[in-house]
């Protein structure tokens, strides 16, 4: 195992000798046979003094809380210490040969952090029983969602095949994503994945069948524009949107050249057209990284937030977007009531957990993005209804929760 320790970090070879010790401002690597380890071992001497950015994610940097599992779920059964070893086994390798379909001779870099490392180890053991080339990087933990990874592992992104990120924070916005994307890497990011997750929930999907689904509902999407959300809580949106741009990648399969998805996986999403959506928004299920005590009412004008309300959350929420836009430059300050984006989710063994990553997949549920969305961008929120009806331009693809494909 690769493993934090305070103030230093060991550094593993593949045979698990210690080979020496790098202090907090450094990076480990892992790297297993010859070929790729070899020259990112001497890439990594030469950037030392790598500035570890502290511990305090696509709920990005305005609230960085973790609820707790929702009254309304049952209790899961705890499993035993072998159990969940097992299951952290079969969750890696799914990911390694169903998600990412990786084959021998691909390059392959996990990324994690002090945080992550158990998940990274897991990803690393099953991609190196595939790949002969195989590397995994743990670097300092990010403060925020959309800061770039150390120049180092950006410069290594951009050499490898597949990337797989279990890390606190999101790596989806970045710069150094993008330009692995440009190189065609397919990527799978993980942000704020534990052990739990990684084992339990919506990491337990038939991915294959969810991609299908996926594909069957946007049978339903395609030239269609006009989109109305209702709930029993009392949402009631309308708004349009270009239907080339609904994203059909989320599925959790990413095996083409230049994909990117989340894992768990689990839904299509698209923005709404730019200042025309308008309604109420009743946020009842997830809001960022906590499961809704008090259901917050959002009010919309040609696609801004004008107004929240429902209590103590609401106003919690004002003040954090407030410190939020402080810190933006003036001319992006007005971006962050923005409703940014809107999904639905797919994943038939996702939980509300109060951990958005999995919330946003939860079948029978959609979500609405406040904030700016995009590289560098990281003041975005999301708020997960429960139970929607989906109306798009008359034709109901999810009743009271229910997806009709």
């Amino acid at each position: 195992m690769v493993r934090k320790k305070s103030p230093d970090t060991v550094v593993k070879s593949p045979d698990g000798e210690d080979i020496e010790e790098l202090n907090d401002d450094e990076i480990v690597n892992k790297s297993d046979g010859d070929g790729q380890g070899g020259e990112i071992n001497t890439e990594l001497e030469n950037h030392v003094g790598v500035e570890d950015s502290g511990d305090n994610d696509e709920g990005d940097d305005i609230s960085d809380s973790e609820g707790d599992s929702s009254e309304e779920e049952e209790p899961i059964p705890e499993m035993t210490a072998e159990e969940r070893e097992n299951a952290m086994k079969e969750s890696a390798k799914m990911v390694v040969d169903t998600c990412m379909d990786i084959y021998r001779h691909e390059n392959v870099l996990i990324i994690a952090d002090p945080s992550t490392s158990d998940i990274g180890e897991a990803l690393y053991s099953a991609a190196s029983s595939v790949s002969e080339r195989v590397l995994m990087v743990i670097m300092p933990k990010g403060k925020h969602h959309g800061d770039d990874p150390p120049p180092p592992v950006a410069s290594l992104m951009r050499q490898q095949d597949v990337i797989l990120a279990p890390t606190k924070y999101s790596i989806t916005h970045t710069k150094a994503r993008l330009d692995a994307t440009r190189s065609k890497a397919r990527i799978a990011t993980m942000p704020g994945m534990t052990i739990e997750m990684f084992t339990e929930g919506g990491m337990r999907a038939n991915f294959a069948d969810i991609k299908t689904q996926i594909t069957e509902v946007f049978g339903i999407l395609r030239r269609k524009r006009r989109v109305q959300v209702t709930t029993p809580a009392g949402t009631n949106v309308s708004f349009d949107v270009f239907w080339r741009e609904w994203n059909l990648d989320d599925s959790g399969i990413c095996n083409r050249p230049g994909m990117v998805t989340n894992l768990p996986a689990g839904k299509i999403f698209c923005p709404p057209k730019e200042g025309n959506m308008e309604g109420i928004i009743v946020i009842d299920g997830a809001w960022d990284a906590d499961l809704v005590n008090e259901e917050i009412t959002l009010e919309i004008e040609n696609g801004v937030v004008v107004d929240v309300t429902g209590g103590s959350e609401a106003a919690q929420i004002r003040h954090a977007f407030r410190e939020a836009a402080a810190r933006l430059k003036p001319k992006n300050r007005e971006a962050i009531w923005n409703v940014a984006e809107f999904g639905i989710g797919m994943n038939q063994a996702a939980r509300l957990l109060g951990n958005i990553l999995e919330d946003e997949k939860v079948l029978g549920t959609c979500y609405f993005t406040i904030g700016a969305l995009g590289v560098g961008q990281s003041t975005n929120i999301v708020g997960v209804l429960k139970n929607p009806t989906i109306r798009i331009d008359g034709h109901d693809i999810v009743i009271d929760g229910n997806l009709t494909v």
